[in-house]
């Protein structure tokens, strides 16, 4: 299954999701490994197996192995550490913040990939998640790394098309 099957297989209802999919994959504001790196990021942040298989297709021959597996990376990371700092943020009690996470995160040092990269894919996977302590501190990095406002802005629509994407196709099999 492609990108042009997946948009396919969406109801009508989701006529926007459709062409949203379709212009994203069109996006020029990003090079075509940071825009197809977001892209399988963010599928498997969102966890369709519809969703996956036919994003996976679509950047076979778009991703370098190493970049496939860093996104793949950046997701499984992020479904951990998302779940982590945003229980940091949001407990009342504030010494969890000050306390060692004492979770292996190797891949964020080497992750196989330009560092910037793998940062952005984190940070469209955060946005999915809803760990706003995760966005932040993404969004720095990439700033220092000198990725732009727009360039950010691009992954997380990104994110937010791959991840409603997957929803309609969750709630379609229930139908």
């Amino acid at each position: 299954m492609s990108l042009e099957d997946l948009r396919g297989e969406l109801p009508a209802y989701a006529k926007d999701l459709k062409l949203n999919l379709g212009s994203l994959a069109n996006e020029t504001v990003l090079d075509d490994q940071k825009k197809w790196g977001a892209y399988l990021a963010s599928a498997h942040g969102a966890a369709n197996p519809a969703v996956v298989k036919a994003i996976e297709s679509e950047v076979a021959d778009k991703l370098s192995e190493e970049a496939a597996e860093a996104a793949r990376a950046a997701a499984a990371i992020m479904g951990m550490n998302n779940v982590y700092y945003r229980f940091t943020h949001l407990a009342s009690n504030k010494d969890y913040r000050n306390l060692p996470a004492k979770l292996r995160m190797n891949i964020i040092g080497k992750p196989g990939v330009e560092k910037a990269d793998f940062e952005l894919w984190s940070l469209a996977v955060s946005a999915i998640n809803g760990c706003g302590m995760c966005v932040d501190s993404h969004e720095a990095e990439l700033k220092k790394a000198g990725v732009t406002t727009e360039q950010i802005q691009a992954a997380v629509r990104i994110a937010s098309v791959v991840n409603a994407v997957s929803k309609v196709m969750q709630a379609e099999e229930g139908r």
